[in-house]
């Protein structure tokens, strides 16, 4: 025990990854994992700092505040950190006019953006309107352009729903990369600027924090690259794989969220 009191001596900020951690989503919305809830209460109660950072790009912040609230979750739109308002933020410093491939449940995050003429392609989790004529568009739009701009909300390459695992916007993110020979600017998890926008929110340093996902790249690795340290969770995604990745070893690997919330409290400087 006095390793995991070394690992988390010094925590004042817990970021929480949303799907795999607190949920798994579904059509029929999903349910939350075992302990979750109750965990979530007690870290609000401890006196730490709690954020939530999600790469969720199929519901708008709205929506899925409002599921976490029916499920049980005491959660408001101004504590989660999502990639749809940040890529807005983007868009307008640049005066970018997107053509979007996303899902419809998160297009009115863009409502306020101008879409004519379209100068870049912005692309997200589009489910089942990930098809070749919308795949295909995106792609037309991007080689017209002189200096083609694809941005991703996130690089994940899949995640868990409660009937299995589905393929996630990095793998189309990948293939217009290929086909059109681009980089795409990622806004949302592993990128360092969205994390450093959560810790800001939160109010401490990179230090202070941890991250506790399913992912051991997108939350772990991304987390540890901007000086924070990250559990993962053996829920979500999660795969015994994780622990023998060959580049991202996280700081400690919990069963689910409510065990981390047990040590964190067992160990923490609150």
């Amino acid at each position: 025990m006095a390793e995991w009191g070394e690992r988390l001596a010094g925590v004042r900020g817990v970021l929480l990854d949303i799907s795999g951690v607190l949920y798994d989503g579904g059509e029929d919305g999903g349910a939350a994992i075992a302990g979750s809830v109750e965990a979530v209460a007690r870290l609000k109660r401890s006196g730490l700092k709690v954020r939530f950072c999600t790469n969720e790009s199929q519901k708008a912040r709205g929506a899925l505040v409002g599921l976490l609230r029916q499920m049980g979750f005491t959660i408001s739109k101004g504590e989660v950190t999502a990639p749809a308002p940040a890529a807005c933020l983007v868009l307008r410093e640049r005066g970018l006019r997107p053509h979007l491939l996303v899902h419809e449940g998160i297009r009115s995050e863009f409502d306020q953006i101008d879409m004519s003429n379209p100068n870049c392609v912005v692309i997200a989790d589009a489910g089942e309107d990930f098809s070749y004529q919308n795949m295909n568009k995106a792609f037309q739009v991007l080689m017209e352009l002189e200096n083609p701009v694809l941005i991703s909300l996130g690089k994940g390459r899949y995640y868990k729903e409660t009937s299995g695992l589905k393929l996630d916007v990095g793998a189309y993110m990948k293939a217009l990369e290929y086909a059109c020979g681009i980089k795409a600017e990622v806004v949302g998890k592993p990128s360092p600027e969205f994390f450093k926008s959560a810790l800001k929110e939160m109010g401490v340093d990179a230090h202070q924090a941890i991250m506790i996902g399913d992912d051991i790249v997108g939350d772990v690795g991304g987390a540890q690259r901007c000086g924070m340290r990250a559990l993962q969770v053996r829920t979500g995604k999660f795969r015994p794989s994780d622990e023998h990745h060959p580049e991202v070893k996280a700081d400690g690997y919990v069963d689910n969220l409510a065990e981390a919330v047990d040590l964190l409290l067992l160990h923490s400087d609150k």
